[in-house]
């Protein structure tokens, strides 16, 4: 049986329950895939979690040579995340003719590139399942369940933190300071929830993604961004009044060769799949021109659901006579903007707020004026002012961008207070 030796850099959350799997089912695999996987050695200079696993302090160190200078060790898995020492330690392991498994989205969306070039080097495979969506597969989708298909779009909840709170949001009626509270206590947002909330964690998947399944490259730099922390729940209110739910959505589009990339909160009709998708969880839709569309959904983050996609890797890797690495020209180069679509043409949720002696009428007829065609407009009238809730339909940023513009100048108008794109 071949028999072959992985390190663990690192044994936080993740790297605990990749450890704990690999032990767990070390039998299982054997039988059933009949590859041996041994842990030859592990990087942690917390002693006391190692401990805690069960992990020979023997084979426990804090220097990369004794990784990469163990002739049983074929493949490297990386849990410290960020970008150094991480980027560094799987370079030279790259180099060095070891595979690499990773689930650091920001270090594969930003670096992808020298990846490549150092495996090319060592002769050694890069595989990143649980850089994206956790413990569901949509890579392996991607790569080798879609070739037959030019992929159209793809789709998705990618980041179970902010998933969490709109749901929390969107079921009790908490305000985002106090649903982003819960969160934290739970344990799905981090002190600085910064990477989740204002949509950094879901554009870096996003690049990924978008750039497997359209088959060229879609940099960091071409992906739009916005995040939920300006999100108020009196718009959340407000969509479901007319059948919608508010949800961060990664949102990918391959039009005549056109590609455009965004994250930003979006509402979907409540009878989409998206919209039953609620707390962590995660899910992503892909859409291809001879499937249609496919749906795949799971827990997003975790020890254990993602030391499932890791370990997945692993014996991925292990069972892989020769290693491919991209399929398009993944290069660092300047990706000209003629690829990309950034006045995206969507349809729309604005709020826009007005004095009580103000008149609505005056702020419909002005979007009318200049091209913004209304499917929905209620009036709210509230103690101290009165919200004009409307829907476009389809428009182009540009042409709704200078609309808004011109609210100003009607008399008593307060301002917009959201603007939220609609996906049907």
């Amino acid at each position: 049986m071949k028999k072959v030796g992985v390190a663990l850099l690192g044994l936080g959350t993740v790297g605990g329950g990749t450890y704990r799997i690999l032990e767990a089912n070390r039998e299982m695999i054997k039988k059933y895939q009949g590859v041996d996987l041994t842990v030859e050695h592990v990087l942690e200079k917390n002693l006391e979690r190692c401990k805690q696993l069960g992990v020979d302090e023997s084979i426990v160190s804090t220097d990369i040579n004794n990784v990469l200078n163990n002739p049983k060790i074929k493949i490297v898995a990386e849990f410290f995340g960020g970008i150094e020492p991480a980027k560094t330690f799987l370079i030279k392991s790259l180099e060095a003719g070891k595979s690499i498994v990773t689930a650091n989205k920001e270090l594969v969306a930003k670096y992808w590139h020298e990846l490549e070039v150092a495996a090319k080097k060592g002769k050694a495979g890069i595989y990143f399942e649980a850089s994206c969506v956790g413990g569901v597969p949509i890579i392996r989708t991607l790569i080798e369940g879609m070739q037959g298909n030019n992929i159209q779009s793809i789709k998705g909840i990618v980041n179970g933190t902010t998933n969490y709170i709109l749901t929390k949001m969107a079921d009790t009626g908490a305000n985002y300071a106090d649903a982003l509270r819960e969160a934290q206590e739970l344990g799905y947002a981090e002190f600085n929830p910064t990477a989740d909330v204002e949509g950094y964690d879901a554009s870096y998947k996003l690049s990924i993604l978008s750039s497997l399944a359209f088959r060229t490259k879609v940099p960091l730099d071409k992906v739009s961004r916005e995040g939920i922390s300006t999100v108020k729940v009196e718009d959340i209110e407000y969509g479901k009044e007319l059948g919608m739910t508010l949800k961060l959505l990664a949102i990918g589009k391959n039009t005549n060769g056109k590609i455009e990339a965004r994250v930003h909160p979006t509402f979907v009709e409540n009878s989409s799949q998206l919209a039953l998708v609620k707390g962590s969880f995660n899910a992503v839709s892909v859409v291809g021109d001879a499937v249609g569309e496919i749906m795949e959904y799971g827990r997003g983050a975790g020890d254990l659901p993602t030391g499932s996609a890791i370990v997945s890797d692993i014996v991925y890797a292990a069972l892989k006579t020769r290693h491919t690495l991209s399929n398009f020209n993944n290069t660092t180069d300047q990706v000209s903007n003629r690829k990309f679509i950034f006045d995206y043409v969507t349809e729309n949720y604005l709020r826009v707020d007005v004095g009580l002696g103000a008149n609505p009428n005056a702020v419909v007829s002005l979007l009318k004026k200049h091209g913004v065609k209304l499917s929905n407009v209620s009036i709210k009238p509230l103690e101290d002012k009165v919200s004009i809730v409307m829907l476009t339909e389809s428009i182009k940023d540009s042409k709704l961008n200078n609309a808004i513009s011109l609210l100003s100048s009607i008399s008593g108008v307060i301002g917009l207070q959201a603007r939220i794109r609609i996906e049907r």
